[in-house]
């Protein structure tokens, strides 16, 4: 009789701390869980910011053909990198984090902001260029887009560093290498001059 008791308190005890350890393993599952789908989502904010910026650069390099005749190579360029991120943020879009994707893009990002840079820069010898309305328009919301942009990817950065902070210790560590929460890819742009947006104004 005391031996049957003592050994239901032992299964009752080892019932709770497997109990107490499956709480504490959904917890930390749950938790990586969340913030791995809030950098998602941070993610999705520069996307959104991307696709409006990769549609106003057709229309930018078109305005501005009319005038930048002996300029086409640079009309070309802007044309050729902003496909290049075009394809870039989309690898990005179906896997954020993923580090290969996210170089690439940073890459392609870096290449475009580039191409504008310079295309402005010409545009500057081309007062009539600066004067049209449609130029401006263009110019002017693109610059919003690109301070759009660099908010959002502070936002996903911030996301990930959390997420990836988090899943190195101990011990959500355990969890992230038993359900494959692999570490995420921060958004960084690597020269200095880069991590500010283009300057496409022409006031």
């Amino acid at each position: 009789m005391k031996a049957g008791i003592i050994l239901i308190v032992l299964l009752g005890g080892l019932v709770l701390v497997a109990l107490i350890i499956g709480g504490i393993v959904v917890g930390i599952y749950n938790k990586l869980v969340t913030m791995r789908n809030r950098y998602k989502n941070a993610y999705a904010q520069i996307d959104v910011q991307l696709k409006r910026r990769y549609d106003l650069i057709p229309n930018l390099v078109e305005t501005a053909k009319g005038y930048l005749k002996h300029e086409s190579g640079t009309l070309t360029a802007v044309t050729e990198a902003r496909n290049i991120a075009y394809a870039a943020a989309k690898g990005a879009a179906s896997n954020p984090g993923d580090a290969s994707a996210m170089k690439s893009l940073a890459a392609a990002e870096s290449g475009l902001s580039g191409t504008l840079s310079r295309l402005m820069m010409v545009s500057e010898s081309y007062p009539d260029l600066k004067a049209n309305q449609n130029m401006m328009q263009l110019t002017e919301e693109l610059t919003s887009t690109e301070n759009k942009i660099s908010f959002a990817r502070q936002a996903y950065n911030d996301s990930v560093m959390t997420y990836n902070t988090d899943r190195e210790v101990f011990p959500s560590n355990l969890i992230a290498g038993m359900f494959n929460f692999t570490a995420a890819e921060l958004f960084v742009v690597d020269k200095p001059e880069e991590k500010v947006a283009p300057k496409v104004s022409f006031s």
